[in-house]
């Protein structure tokens, strides 16, 4: 109800403002809260640590859920062996720690709880900066209304050229970049860029894409090459090493061989004569 009395307040407003202003026409404009929201990075990333909270909170539910549980199904086997008093002494734990479970999901996820608080706090410092360029934007560019596209008014029709979300969203990124700017160069890059309008500045964004592709694929191709490279010199460098290897063994053998050859000693060399007679006393003795 409270929907269909805005839109007829709506229509009525605007059948007014149609007739008073049929000379010059009506200039109407929509933006989408929730795209824009989703295209902040900053926004993202606290919203990303927000649901991380959530799925702690929710986690911690369940935990006393289930020891509440344990509770109630240790009471229901011992029952027939406790007295009244510990009964109801049991009892009025389990009570205790249910209105804590009960209180713990109010202070998380209630009315005036940590989400509501933590989702309002994220999303005001964006919604504001919107709002404030929704307002420079309908006085720059004439428009006689703007509407929220996700927001409770129902839009029966909307023109996708009358959507200015991206408008919003470049003024966004500008002011962000505006406070990340250091150098007076930069500076003047920058104020040459905002003064672009927006078929301009949509144009120079498309080419700046298209020079960032171009460049990411330069560095892919490079990466490419470096890898091939690499793999190049390390087949190289295995094969320099396996050659080394090899000829330090044959000379290692070669010096091996000499130093047998000196001992008098070495593979397949006959033994010396009178070796191994104790008494000096040869082969004609016997």
């Amino acid at each position: 109800m409270k929907t269909l009395k805005l839109l007829a307040i709506l229509v009525a407003f605007l059948s007014i403002s149609f007739a008073a202003d049929a000379q010059r026409g009506v200039r109407i404009g929509y933006i989408d809260m929730e795209y824009i929201l989703e295209s902040v990075p900053e926004y993202q990333e606290a919203a990303t640590q927000l649901d991380g909270k959530v799925q702690r909170w929710k986690a911690d539910i369940q935990k006393k859920s289930q020891e509440i549980d344990q509770m109630k199904l240790n009471l229901a086997n011992e029952r027939v062996l406790l007295t009244k008093e510990l009964i109801e002494e049991r009892e009025e734990e389990i009570k205790i720690k249910e209105d804590e479970m009960i209180q713990y999901q109010q202070d998380r996820f209630g009315p005036n709880g940590d989400l509501i608080i933590q989702r309002r706090q994220l999303v005001q410092p964006i919604q504001d900066q919107v709002f404030n360029i929704v307002q420079e934007i309908a006085e720059a560019k004439k428009y006689d209304f703007i509407f929220d596209k996700s927001a409770d008014v129902v839009m029966l029709f909307a023109a996708e050229r009358n959507d200015i979300s991206e408008t919003v969203l470049r003024s966004i990124n500008r002011d962000n970049k505006r406070q990340e700017v250091t150098s007076r160069r930069e500076k003047k890059q920058l104020e040459q860029r905002e003064s672009l309008s927006d078929e301009e500045d949509q144009v120079v964004t498309e080419r700046e894409k298209a020079l960032e592709d171009k460049k990411n694929e330069r560095e892919a191709a490079m990466e490419e090459r470096k890898r091939v490279r690499d793999s190049i010199r390390a087949v190289k460098k295995a094969e320099f090493q396996r050659r080394r290897d090899s000829l330090l063994n044959i000379r290692q053998q070669r010096k091996d061989s000499i130093e047998n050859a000196r001992n008098g000693g070495g593979p397949g060399a006959p033994p010396n004569e009178g070796e191994g007679d104790d008494d000096g006393e040869g082969d004609g003795g016997l």
